[in-house]
Parts: C-alpha cells; sequence; structure tokens
C-alpha cells in the first residue's frame, strides 16, 4: 500500500514537471534557457522573491486605490461646495442696491426735495439690478399688447375691449421672467375677450 502510494507521488510529480528533467537529488532543470538545474533551495529562493514582489505591487495596488478613493471624495466635496456657494458672486452683486435703498430710506425725510430725490435714487437702483440681473441671464417678458401664451403667461382675469383684439394682452399686473432659457416665472396678465357687444 505504501509502495503504490510511493509510485503515485512519482506520477504525480512527473506529470506536474512534464517538460521539467528531475535529477537524483530532486533538482529540476530550468525550462527556458536549459542552463542547468536549480537546487530546492534557488526553487525555494525564486519563490519568495516572487512571493515578495506579488506583495510590494499588492501594496502599490492598494494604496493606488486609496488615493483614488481620496480624490473621489475631495471632487465630490469640491462639486457639493461650488453648488453650496453658487450664488455667492451673485448676492455680492446686489449687495450695492441693498446698501443704496438704506441709504435713500436714511435721508432727511423732512427736506423739501425727499419725495423727489428718492423717486430718483429708487428709479436708479432698479436700473441698476435689473442691469446686473441680465448680466447673469434675467430677461423680462414683455407681454403688454402681445398675444396670449399659456407658455409665458398667467390669465388672472378676461375683460372685454373695443380697442384690443381678443386673445391679447390688456394689463400686466406681474412680469415674468426667463432664465437663460428658461421660464423663471409667468407674467399675470388680464387677457382681452374683445368686442363682446
Amino acid at each position: 500500500m505504501v509502495l503504490e502510494e510511493n509510485v503515485g507521488k512519482e506520477e504525480m510529480t512527473a506529470e506536474a514537471m512534464s517538460a521539467d528533467e528531475v535529477s537524483p537529488n530532486g533538482a529540476v532543470a530550468g525550462k527556458e534557457d536549459g542552463s542547468g538545474l536549480l537546487s530546492r533551495e534557488e526553487l525555494i529562493a525564486e519563490l519568495e522573491k516572487t512571493r515578495e514582489e506579488a506583495q510590494v505591487n499588492y501594496d502599490k495596488l492598494l494604496r493606488l486605490a486609496a488615493e483614488f478613493e481620496n480624490q473621489k471624495k475631495r471632487l465630490q466635496r469640491e462639486k457639493d461646495q461650488s453648488l453650496h456657494y453658487a450664488e455667492e458672486s451673485i448676492l455680492k452683486e446686489v449687495l450695492p442696491f441693498i446698501d443704496n435703498l438704506e441709504r435713500a430710506l436714511a435721508q432727511d425725510r423732512a427736506g423739501k426735495d425727499f419725495g423727489t430725490q428718492l423717486l430718483e435714487g429708487v428709479e436708479m437702483t432698479l436700473k441698476g439690478l435689473i442691469t446686473t440681473l441680465e448680466k447673469y441671464g434675467l430677461q423680462a417678458i414683455s407681454s403688454h399688447g402681445k398675444p396670449f401664451d399659456p407658455n409665458f403667461h398667467e390669465a388672472l382675469a378676461m375683460e372685454a375691449s373695443k380697442e384690443i383684439p381678443e386673445q391679447m394682452v390688456l394689463q400686466e399686473f406681474e412680469k415674468g421672467y426667463l432664465f437663460k432659457d428658461k421660464l423663471l416665472r409667468a407674467a399675470k396678465v388680464v387677457v382681452s375677450k374683445g368686442d363682446t357687444e
């Protein structure tokens, strides 16, 4: 039985090293260059060297994976932060208008030109604010006297009119605005029913 096991092991060794030459002392001939036999110790040393290289490569792979994950998290943090503070630049541009309105309200109300100066100041502030917002892509929708368009107008009422044809905007209660190509707010309008008499 022991003899059969030994014979079986020798057959397996011969099969596993089918192209190799096995010497009587257990050394194996080199496969590639045929330069001679490698001793068991040399094979073990080669194996250890290969294992060390594999471990070094595995460590490098782990470090690269960690660096990639850290980079991904950092980019996501930066993206979240930039979205969170996206309005900062427009708010900085709006602050001077708040300052102007506060200065207008702080004027001497007893002065004889207070009403005129206040009106001029508010008009200038409004004009500057609209110009600044237009720079960021805000665009007012012109509605008065134009055909009613449900894509841009919200009809609050309909009124009869002899001068204005049916389905035309008679009056604008609240201006509508586009932001770039998107409707930001529909204009609230009164629409003509035309001459109903």
